[in-house]
């Protein structure tokens, strides 16, 4: 069975079924290329309307269903992941232009998702608690109703069904907008799987769209919770409109994440870890090592081998070769790179490699000699490049780490843990890693930042996804009716 028969979605929504787009098409594009790859539909607010009408509606019944049905429509789910990742990994390569590695690393969390989604089901969802009248007195988390699930082109996969699954593994409905640019494998191969795994109909619906389909979602009465993951930028504005509905915004945004180098690192494998974290997925991830902060003992070496990595690392179209970079998501998102390197080496920043780009493929790039206002350190860039900047003292290590308004991931590498621990508790982040880069993600482990990195840990791991897609209840039982004075 081919999972993604253009045949069956083409230029259509998955909505109950597929279903035309009142909002017409959209081209899906190679950005290595440049060519068409498929057309898909786009979804207007009538569509959105039609969506979460429809899931108001189905969810009643869901949410009734029990448990070990739903948990075995998100096993079957995580099995079709598996079965199809080649198929779906193609995708991610061709449009999302993601090495296979990192592919498949996407395939792997969506099953992965799923299997836990399935577990969740079955988790205990309340408490009793102690009341001072005679009455059985309890606490239990119920279905939210409509979550709707906004998600970005960067890691399309892992972005979306990190709420789609525990969304409906709790009894909702959801109603997804992934990225136009990426629509196929972050949001029409999550309808297939679901499809194909015996999802009822009615509870899951794919609206690719823009700005106007995300705000109207937003607005949606029947939607109670909206999940987004996106830039700062666009996360106020959800985060306000949520906040005008009286309903819940989980929002996992932009970073600028540190990676502190103590004096007592393994230098080869730092500048190993310094690298990864800066080019994978060319820097379009939002927990990407956005500033190297490395002690002043090695910087010039770290400099210098991190740009003698940057210069042999291959550059292309990883459909065609082997590759350690893709190419850029598409012209607006180069240009601002470029702008921002251009901007550093103009503010006295050295160009220790990279720094150009051909089409869409931008080199891996090392700025030395930066300061906390050179733009390339200062703003987030999702880019592939790695500010470095020296630092002194552990204390001065730690105000550097904290001179942001982002909260997302830090990495720490020294041979002393007990003292990179210590530093980390200075500094705020929602995600630290000890001896490791700053990006990295499991579905067992809740996800999230904290200042202008978002709402906190609101993904992953059981703990964080109940509170994300239910609702609080307190109910009470008594024998007999209470007598009152009146």
């Amino acid at each position: 069975m081919t999972l993604l028969d253009a045949g069956t979605w083409h230029g259509t929504l998955y909505s109950d079924g597929w279903v035309e787009a009142a909002g017409g098409t959209a081209a899906v594009r190679s950005p290595a290329t440049r060519d068409e790859i498929g057309v898909v539909g786009v979804a207007n607010a009538a569509d959105v309307a039609r969506a979460c009408a429809r899931g108001a509606e189905a969810q009643r019944a869901w949410a009734a269903t029990s448990y070990p049905e739903r948990a075995a429509v998100l096993r079957r789910a995580g099995q079709l992941w598996e079965q199809h990742a080649a198929e779906v990994g193609e995708w991610l390569v061709r449009e999302a232009g993601s090495i296979p590695p990192k592919a498949g690393v996407e395939t792997d969390t969506a099953a992965q998702e799923c299997y836990e989604a399935a577990a969740l089901a079955s988790r205990p969802l309340g408490e009793i608690i102690p009341s001072a009248q005679p009455r059985l007195s309890l606490v239990r988390r119920v279905p939210v109703g409509v979550v709707g699930v906004i998600a970005p082109f960067n890691f399309p996969l892992i972005l979306s069904i990190r709420s789609v699954a525990p969304a409906l593994a709790l009894g909702n409905a959801v109603v997804l907008k992934p990225d136009l640019r990426t629509a196929v494998c972050g949001g029409l191969a999550i309808a297939r799987v679901f499809e194909e795994a015996g999802l009822p109909d009615g509870l899951l619906h794919v609206l690719p769209g823009g700005v106007e389909t995300g705000e109207a979602l937003v607005a949606d009465p029947h939607v109670r919770v909206i999940s987004f993951t996106g830039s700062t930028a666009a996360g106020r504005k959800v985060g306000e409109a949520a906040a005008r509905h009286l309903k819940r915004a989980h929002l996992e945004l932009g970073g600028n994440s540190a990676l502190i180098v103590l004096d007592d690192a393994d230098l080869d494998l730092a500048v190993s870890a310094g690298a990864w974290g800066s080019f994978l997925h060319q820097g379009q991830i939002c927990m990407t090592t956005g500033r190297h902060l490395v002690h002043e003992s090695l910087t010039d070496r770290y400099v210098a081998a991190l740009a003698e990595k940057a210069d042999h690392l291959p550059v292309g179209d990883p459909a065609k070769e082997q590759v350690a970079l893709g190419p850029i998501i598409d012209e607006r998102q180069r240009d601002k790179i470029h702008s921002l390197v251009s901007a550093s080496v103009d503010a006295g920043a050295r160009l220790a490699a990279g720094g150009r780009y051909d089409g869409l493929f931008y080199r891996p790039t090392v700025l030395a000699d930066v300061t906390p206002t050179t733009p390339a350190y200062a703003q987030e860039v999702f880019g592939p490049v790695a500010p470095v900047l020296t630092f002194s003292d552990p204390d001065e290590a730690v105000a550097l780490a904290r001179d942001t308004e982002y909260g997302l991931s830090l990495g720490i590498l020294g041979r002393d843990v007990m003292r990179a621990m210590a530093l980390a508790d200075r500094i705020p982040s929602g995600i630290v890693h000890i001896n490791d880069q700053t990006v990295g993600d499991e579905a067992v482990a809740p996800f999230g930042g904290v200042g202008a990195s978002g709402t906190g840990s609101r993904f992953g791991g059981p703990a964080a996804n109940v509170e994300a897609f239910t609702e609080t209840q307190w109910l009470t039982v008594q024998g007999d009716i209470s007598r009152y004075p009146f």
